[in-house]
């Protein structure tokens, strides 16, 4: 295993503690927690926007703490969801009296442990309401979910979710956002590279040189497919159209072209010249378009695919201020 790090056990503190050297001003740590909050932490009659579950997807969860996307983000050990009482104590963090909104990926550990601290804190008189995404259009059920994964998508809920939340909506409001987000989100990812969790010390499969796997999980859960390693337009073809079949895509939608942590950029940036083709010649128009490292699989090499079909409400969201670190716009 090479990896640049200290202990395997100390991985996501160190990487806590680094991220708010970073950004001083705008972050912190909740004490003997691995949660991250805002610098102001609860905003006085804002719904609070949380999300989180396992460390090594960076830069979610945290890296998207800021105006206009999370208030707080709860870290778990690499691949592992945080428990609920780490979950409770960011909902007790950030309750600004309006409600907390809690966005989960459709994980069965992170399902249950939010859904646990959620109980935990409405007994206590805090009002939580939540989203479950499952944007991955690969797998209906896989070894670490019942239904679909929550994937990439998942950073457009922040996006649209949080930017409702800054306009002073009421948590009712931003749960109708957010449910319109994950109505209308797709994903679907590859691999050509495994990932090592630091405290295993050996990657979590197996690929040949020359093979590549289509439909693969952000923890490496198998896929629908794995074959010799295609081009990139083969490989952009056969996400799009995959998701393209899955919705009703029309009018205008935007596009996220996703790292998952050792894809670089030139091979993002072509992935995404086929993925405007496909659209284009299914008329669809592309309103906005992401590409980059937005979750990551620890070093996994790979991409993913993800649209959103946008209405005027959603595009007005989507365009407004974040000054979340790893989304600033």
């Amino acid at each position: 295993m090479k990896k640049i790090i200290n202990e395997p056990d100390q991985v996501v503190q160190d990487m806590i503690d680094g991220l708010i050297a970073a950004n001083p001003k705008s972050l912190k740590q909740v004490p003997n927690t691995f949660v991250v909050v805002r610098a102001e932490a609860s905003v006085p009659g804002k719904v609070a926007l949380i999300s989180g579950g396992g460390s090594g997807h960076e830069p979610a969860h945290a890296g998207y703490i800021g105006k206009g996307m999370l208030d707080a983000a709860v870290c778990g050990e690499v691949f592992t969801s945080p428990t609920p009482d780490q979950i409770l104590e960011a909902i007790k963090a950030v309750d600004g009296g309006s409600g907390v909104f809690l966005i989960v990926k459709n994980y069965t550990g992170d399902v249950l442990n939010f859904e646990m601290a959620a109980e935990l804190a409405e007994a206590e008189g805090i009002q939580v309401e939540k989203v479950v995404v499952n944007d991955d259009v690969a797998v209906e059920d896989s070894s670490f979910t019942t239904g679909r994964r929550g994937i990439a998508g998942t950073v457009f809920v922040h996006k649209l979710a949080g930017a409702k939340a800054e306009q002073g909506a009421s948590l009712t409001e931003v749960k109708a956002v957010a449910d319109k987000v994950v109505a209308n989100v797709r994903s679907m990812g590859m691999a050509l590279t495994p990932c090592t969790v630091p405290a295993a010390g050996k990657p979590s499969f197996e690929l040949a040189e020359d093979e590549m796997e289509i439909g693969i999980g952000i923890h490496g859960e198998p896929g629908i497919n794995r074959g010799t390693i295609s081009t990139a337009n083969e490989i952009a073809t056969i996400l799009t159209e995959k998701i393209l079949d899955d919705h009703n895509f029309f009018g205008e939608v935007a596009v996220l072209v996703n790292g998952l942590g050792a894809t670089p950029e030139m091979e993002l940036f072509i992935m995404n010249k086929r993925v405007h083709e496909i659209l284009g010649s299914r008329g669809i128009k592309v309103y906005k378009t992401f590409v980059g490292e937005y979750m990551t699989s620890l070093e996994m090499a790979g991409c993913s695919v993800t649209l959103l079909a946008l209405d005027e409400e959603l595009k007005e969201l989507l365009d407004a201020e974040s000054q979340a670190p790893a989304f600033r716009m």
